[in-house]
């Protein structure tokens, strides 16, 4: 089952929907709806432990919105009976929508861009003999901006290794 983009955009619409996704991916484990509540009160809170109210309200909302919302998708695995909750493949779905910011707060595409604009200007700099630039041969520059190039993807692949889960514990 493929979700639809209008699904997509209205799962992740709802920021405890997000922050439980995030939580799930960073703890890659199956994880109980108190502790998944206590996460989302401690990021909405600030305060760890979060307030006794706020993790009772957080709860009931998980449970009785947000938990059946996200296995109708199904996105997630919610067991009623011992109220364990787990992704399940389709999540890889929903995280290809949340992985936009990289470091520094500045989104992937922008620091592909960066770098592609940057090595080309030193490279086109270096083959039309601007100052400095042409001092160092055009094929060193290439050389240069291709393992910049390469260095930011692999760092982009390492930053997200966890992020979305390559293979699920079957029950």
């Amino acid at each position: 089952m493929t979700l639809a983009a209008v699904q997509i955009h209205a799962i992740l619409a709802n920021e405890r929907r997000r922050r439980a996704i995030d939580q799930l991916v960073a703890t890659r484990t199956p994880l109980s709806a108190s502790e998944l509540a206590t996460y989302v009160a401690e990021e909405e809170s600030g305060e760890s432990p979060p307030p006794k109210a706020l993790r009772e309200s957080v709860y009931g909302s998980l449970v009785q919105t947000h938990l059946p919302t996200l296995q109708s998708a199904g996105v997630i695995t919610y067991d009623l009976e011992c109220k364990m909750v787990s992704l399940t493949p389709q999540a890889r779905n929903i995280r290809i929508y949340q992985e936009l910011v990289g470091p520094a707060g500045v989104t992937w595409a922008d620091w592909y861009r960066v770098c592609g604009l940057v090595g080309l200007l030193i490279i086109l700099g270096s083959l039309l003999s601007v100052p400095i630039v042409a001092a160092v041969d055009p094929i060193l520059w290439t050389s240069a901006a291709l393992f910049t190039f390469a260095a930011l993807s692999a760092s982009h692949l390492w930053s997200y290794r966890f992020s979305i889960p390559l293979w699920f514990p079957r029950r």
